[in-house]
């Protein structure tokens, strides 16, 4: 059974959202550059940023992303590998806006029966690529609208209700999503099949944002620079070995992001509007910030759904993007753990990254 769960919901997923980066959340930040740069004047170069992504962006090319990384994640064939593009393109298209749900889906079933004929005949070449593109074609047809809806509607049910009770579902997200995080699961690929957009979306950002910064600044002592700028900027999931030796050490960033998801929505009311797959990724490269940012000045399809407009953000916008994300959650967690070291719930050496 763990052979299947780490096969099906870590590898897979994490190939997943590694496909949509490589796509839509890269693809978003070319646009968005190009844009922000042709308010300064027509210019080839700045049209060329758009177009280039626009390209990225598009569905079906997303859709190939993101099949082509569960496939890589999955250690398929090579053919099985490459039919996957179209398998990919026409679920995440038919799914609508709960398409990376479909894909996950769809490609995992189509990779694992083109994996189980590959190599089983003499023209493999013709009958490795049948299956797994006929699988994944029918499949498709027969549930990717289904499944895109189901996921479609999930999201649409956090979106509208934290924006009904910001404070509950600002607290019940950010410790959700940021726990996710941690774990060795894919909190962008989640948010992604979602589409947590958003208020939901900027609580997922803090409380993924205070898992990484509240543990950089957490284990500094024992870490230093190194762990910082791993965990910080990397992932807090490096600490999953000693959050198994002593769960202890997750209390503080796990406090800090139940105080900075009800800021972010409630005081800050701070959105993730860019790509969705972006508030599941925290500090991460900045690309949780990245993803406010790009919100702000070109909100994304899903965003626009649900209301969002494009914005000229204020010094107290940059000011709740900089204390939910950096400053609150290394205080908070500094704070909280200065009192767990004191009561001796976490000791000296609890939290050092393995060489």
């Amino acid at each position: 059974m763990n052979k299947y769960v780490k096969r099906y919901f870590i590898d897979a997923l994490s190939g997943m959202a590694q496909g949509l980066f490589a796509s839509l959340l890269i693809g978003t930040i070319i646009k968005t550059l190009g844009q922000q740069l042709l308010r300064l004047g027509t210019n080839p170069v700045f049209q060329f940023l758009v177009d280039a992504g626009n390209f990225a962006t598009d569905g079906h090319v997303v859709g190939a992303a993101m099949a082509i990384g569960i496939g890589f994640a999955m250690s398929v064939p090579a053919l099985v590998l490459f039919s996957l593009v179209a398998v990919g393109s026409a679920a995440n298209v038919t799914g609508g806006a709960g398409g990376p749900l479909a894909v996950l889906v769809i490609a995992v079933i189509a990779a694992e029966c083109g994996s189980f004929v590959s190599k089983k005949t003499k023209v493999d070449i013709i009958v490795t690529p049948l299956v797994t593109i006929i699988v994944g074609a029918l499949l498709t047809v027969l549930t990717a609208k289904y499944i895109g809806m189901a996921a479609a509607s999930v999201g649409n049910i956090i979106v509208w209700a934290t924006k009904l009770h910001p404070f509950v579902m600002g607290i019940i997200i950010s410790v959700v999503v940021g726990v996710v995080l941690t774990l060795p699961i894919s909190s962008a690929a989640i948010c992604a099949a979602l589409g947590l957009v958003g208020l939901a979306g900027g609580a997922a950002v803090a409380g993924c944002s205070a898992q990484m910064v509240g543990f950089a600044i957490l284990s500094f002592r024992e870490n230093r620079w190194s762990g910082l700028l791993s965990q910080g900027l990397g992932t807090s999931m490096l600490q999953m070995p000693n959050i198994v030796k002593n769960p202890k050490i997750w209390i503080p960033p796990t406090l800090a992001s139940a105080i900075t998801g009800p800021i972010a929505t409630c005081l800050f009311k701070l959105e993730m509007n860019g790509a969705a797959v972006s508030s599941g990724m925290g500090t991460c490269g900045l690309v949780g910030q990245i993803g406010v940012i790009a919100g702000w000045f070109s909100p994304s399809d899903a965003a626009l759904k649900h209301g969002a407009v494009a914005i000229s953000p204020t010094f107290f916008d940059w000011l709740g993007l900089v204390l939910i994300c950096f400053i609150l959650p290394g205080v908070l967690s500094w704070a909280f753990g200065l009192l767990l070291r004191k009561i001796g719930w976490i000791k000296e050496g609890d939290l050092t990254l393995a060489d």
